[in-house]
């Protein structure tokens, strides 16, 4: 199984094991896509290694991806011609509540999305 794959599953266990107010099936396959793509960037653009934390509040699920790089992330201009794609960070902002990526303090980053719950 990817890495990928692997977060994705966790993700929809974890969010299967939430009580109330429950997750409707809508939001938790935008959680899970949210999550597969920061999963997917983390492991090409900071050297393969990434830890994921997912927080359950009240309004909102809290996907927070970690890894070693410190090359913060940039918003490019899909590319619809050469077929480069470039979706990922326009879909998690227009999918999120909000969506912020700060510098860890011994280096690094985490990139956070708080999705509707």
């Amino acid at each position: 199984m990817s890495a990928v794959a692997g977060a994705s599953r966790a993700a929809r266990a974890f969010l299967e094991s939430l009580g109330q107010p429950a997750i409707g099936r809508e939001q938790a396959d935008t959680v899970v896509l949210v999550v597969s793509d920061l999963v997917t960037n983390a492991l090409g653009h900071g050297g393969g290694a990434y830890t994921l934390r997912l927080t359950a509040h009240p309004s909102c699920i809290e996907v927070a991806v970690e890894d070693p790089s410190s090359r913060m992330p940039r918003m490019r201009t899909p590319g619809l011609v050469d077929g480069t794609g470039v979706f990922g960070r326009h879909m998690v902002n227009g999918l999120s509540l909000a969506a912020v990526v700060t510098r860890g303090p011994g280096g690094g980053k985490t990139v956070r999305a708080l999705l509707p719950r």
